[in-house]
């Protein structure tokens, strides 16, 4: 323990140092593009960076009671409006997987097992722990998955500014001072209650899921009212853009040509799938052209969420299709595994 404060004290100054270079240049989303960009060129160059652990866990848990609390009664009713697109989601799925797989066996030379987890769009931990199980490369897949979500957090906003002129500039949150105790208790009830609740009865994607299900129900019963304060999802921010960035410790040129490579290359074809799917949803008035985007874009819950906060979308139009997708790739993939007739390696 002791032998790694140096080096997560070390991540953070580089990671303050990546906000400050944004914040200084005017750059959109500094506490998230600030860390994720300044520990992304460390950790290639070499730098002995640590991520904080469950620091960083916790993270997901703020952005977790910030979606449970904007799913109100309202929203709700909304529900069957959405089912239409909802149900595009499997086949939005099924078209990844088959483009994905041959893409992964030919281009990048993956085994059957690893082609089959790189290319399913679930949550990155989630997907590489069920590779490991079944006998997959786990550094490969960790790095396609950990690029995916790098290239979409890179491309998301230029698109969200340049085609769709959006400004990323949606306040996140009231400051804290502004919030009663009683509703920051319940948040913090809700994020420790859910998260470590979930975990314990094995919930994939415990530290989100876990918080935003309690944050629902409090939400739903009118009790809790309000979103985390601004300060707590800055600094969810944070550390979700400075983990994707340490995820790159120890990458050597020969997995930078070759896992990497393809993991970008991969998202290039992902980004064309759902540019059509969101014309689709678009053309047929199933969602508004920015709602639709990020409804569809096959990035992280956590990323996305932020992302549909800061660009003041609907939010619970957009995690209601991402919670969709995870959890039918979540249940799906290992059926589909076997299903396919591949075996544990």
């Amino acid at each position: 323990m002791i032998a790694a404060l140096p080096r997560q004290a070390l991540t953070v100054a580089i990671a303050l140092a990546g906000v400050g270079v944004f914040l200084w240049l005017g750059l959109p989303l500094p506490f998230l593009f600030g860390p994720m960009a300044a520990c992304l060129v460390a950790a290639l160059l070499g730098a002995p960076l640590r991520g904080l652990g469950q620091i960083s866990v916790a993270a997901r848990s703020v952005l977790g009671v910030a979606i449970g609390a904007s799913l109100t009664p309202a929203l709700l009713g909304q529900l069957p409006a959405m089912m239409l697109s909802m149900a595009i989601v499997p086949v939005y799925i099924g078209l990844i997987g088959l483009i994905g797989v041959p893409f992964f066996r030919r281009v990048c030379g993956f085994d059957p097992i690893t082609a089959f987890y790189a290319a399913m769009p679930g949550g990155a931990a989630d997907m590489t722990l069920f590779g490991q199980e079944a006998g997959a490369n786990v550094r490969q897949l960790s790095l396609v998955h950990v690029t995916r979500l790098l290239v979409i957090m890179v491309l998301a906003p230029l698109v969200l500014v340049q085609i769709y002129g959006v400004t990323l500039s949606h306040p996140v949150g009231q400051p804290a001072s502004e919030l009663p105790l009683s509703e920051i208790a319940l948040m913090i009830a809700a994020a420790l209650i859910g998260w470590k609740g979930g975990e314990r009865i094995g919930m994939f994607g415990a530290a989100i899921l876990g918080p935003l299900v309690v944050a629902a129900i409090l939400s739903l019963a009118g009790l809790l009212h309000l979103r985390p304060p601004r300060e707590a999802l800055l600094a969810a921010q944070f550390l979700i853009g400075m983990g994707i960035g340490v995820s790159y410790v120890g990458v050597t040129l020969r997995e930078l040509r070759d896992t990497v490579a393809g993991g970008a290359a991969f998202v290039l074809i992902l980004a064309l799938i759902a540019a059509v799917v969101t014309e689709i949803v678009t053309l047929t008035g199933l969602a508004k052209p920015v709602e639709a985007f990020l409804a569809f874009t096959p990035g992280g819950q956590a990323e996305m969420s932020m992302l549909a906060l800061v660009s003041g979308a609907d939010l619970g139009f957009v995690i209601a299709h991402h919670l969709t997708r995870i959890l039918l790739v979540i249940l799906g993939a290992p059926v589909l595994f076997r299903l396919m007739g591949f075996r544990k390696g």
